[in-house]
Formats: C-alpha cells, structure tokens, sequence
C-alpha cells in the first residue's frame, strides 16, 4: 500500500497528463480495499492514458500555445470565459484568478493580456451570443481538432476554479462542446482529469508542489502573475549577476566562488521549473 502511494504522489509531482487515468482508477480500487481491484482500476485507467495520449496533445502542454494561438481564437476564447463565469450572477475571485492564470500560460503579453480583460468584460454582457460565437470559432480552428479541446479545456479551468459547477454552466459547456463536435465522452474525460489535479493541488503533496514554485518565483525576484517575458529576463539578469565567470577576473575567495555557483544552481533550477510549469520558450 505504500508503495502504491509513492507511486501516486510520483506520478502527480511529475504532472503528466499520461497518468491521470491510472491514478483515478487506482484510488477507485483503492476506496474498495480489495487489492484486485486496485489492479483492476489500474489497468483500467491505464487504457484511459493511452486513449486520452492519442486524443488529446494539445498545444499548451506540449509548449507551443505561446504566440501560436491567432486572435480570432484567443478573443472568444475570453469571451466565453466572461459568459461562463457570469452564468451563475456573480464572478468569482477564484474564476478571476483562473482566468489570469490562462493568460499568462499560454503567453500573452501586457497589451494582449488588456484585450483579453476586455474580452472577458464582452462576455458577462447578458446578451453575448455563445453560440453564434463558438460557430465562427469553430470555422477558426476547424483543421485543428486539438485547438477545439484545447478551448474547452481552458473554459473548464475557470469553471472548475469554484467548488462546484452549476446547471446553467454545464449548459453553457455542452453548447460550446456541441458547436465543437465533442462529445461527451470526450468532455467527461477533461472534467475527470481537471478534477484530478484539482485534488492534487488542495493535498499535501500538492501544497508542497505550491511551495516550491512559489520559492522559484522568489528566487528569481518576480511575482506570480509577472509575464513569462518578465520571468526570462529576471532570469538572463540574475544568471548574468551570479555567474561566477563574471567574478573570475577579480581573484575571488573560494568561499565566493562556491556562494556564486550555488546561487547560479538555485536560479536556473528556479527557472527551469517556471519553464515547464508555464511552456516557456
């Protein structure tokens, strides 16, 4: 049963989307207490992976959303996420987040991150079109069934920042799936795999997970929401500072070499992980 643990807090610590199925199947099996059904949720969930692998390489995990998504996209993309987070009466300071969040992963910078907030404003408006909206959306990315999912898997992300998702959203939801042509099936998996990293995070591994990212940005002296341009040069302007090639000419210590390479360590590392977490280029 340890094992089995350390094996799941592995798999979430790594992140990759290629395991949320075994994890959910075997914390299914794990809730009977009944050890072939651990197996059996196990390898359940492993055929969800290979399925979910197949269907769902989308742009942002794979690091290319940045700069890569046209504003025809990315406009009702925001849109949406103003309908959906209104649709209950009220928006909500972790939609808001969730939202902020999006913009900064998938790369925009301070002028499209003001049309983004705009965009978001035009969809709380009552009258917003959804789905006269998502029809011409669909025509965008037509040739590219990832963007599709890759759409309703943002919309889902600021949905599911709340506790819970209500009727008029989950209508809202299937209006966007339908215009999209995905299916349920297809939307069912997104949800559970959201729902997954959702627990992840609110566990003591992922509070240790939130811990360490929250040190890399301190380390690199920037804040959360600071744009991945911010994030790159506060790392180019700290490598530049500590490296220790830049003292070598002043005949340092030894203990100022070792305090500059330790320092230079603990800023790339700091980066690297704010690289993948975020698919900087």
């Amino acid at each position: 049963m340890i094992t089995v643990a350390l094996g799941l807090r592995n798999a979430f610590c790594r992140g990759s989307r290629l395991y949320w199925g075994k994890i959910i199947g075997t914390l299914a099996g794990l809730a009977t207490m009944r050890p072939w059904f651990v197996l059996l949720g196990l390898l359940l969930g492993h055929q969800f992976d290979r399925g979910f692998a197949a269907r769902y390489s989308d742009f942002e995990f794979q690091g290319k959303a940045a700069g890569r998504l046209p504003e025809e996209y990315i406009r009702p993309l925001f849109q949406a996420m103003g309908h959906l987070a209104k649709t209950d009466g009220r928006v909500s300071e972790e939609e808001i987040r969730a939202t902020r969040s999006i913009m900064h992963r998938i790369g925009l910078g301070p002028a499209s991150v003001r049309n983004a907030m705009n965009w978001f404003e035009e969809g709380k408006r009552a009258d917003f079109p959804l789905r006269q909206t998502m029809r011409q959306t669909r025509r965008v990315a037509a040739r590219n069934p990832e963007l599709r999912l890759l759409f309703v898997r943002l919309l889902l992300e600021v949905v599911l920042a709340k506790d819970r998702m209500g009727q008029q959203e989950r209508a809202a939801i299937w209006i966007v799936c339908t215009e999209f042509e995905i299916g349920r099936v297809e939307l069912a998996q997104l949800e559970a795999m959201l729902r997954a990293q959702k627990s992840f995070r609110h566990s003591p591994a992922g509070d240790a997970d939130a811990t360490r990212v929250g040190n890399a940005y301190r380390t690199l002296g920037v804040e959360e929401n600071a744009s991945n341009a911010d994030i790159k040069k506060a790392y180019r302007r700290l490598m530049s500072r500590n490296h220790p090639d830049k003292i070598a000419g002043s005949n340092p210590a030894q203990e100022v070499v070792s305090e500059a390479e330790r320092r230079t360590r603990e800023v790339r590392s700091a980066y690297e992980m704010l690289k993948a977490r975020r698919s900087i280029r």
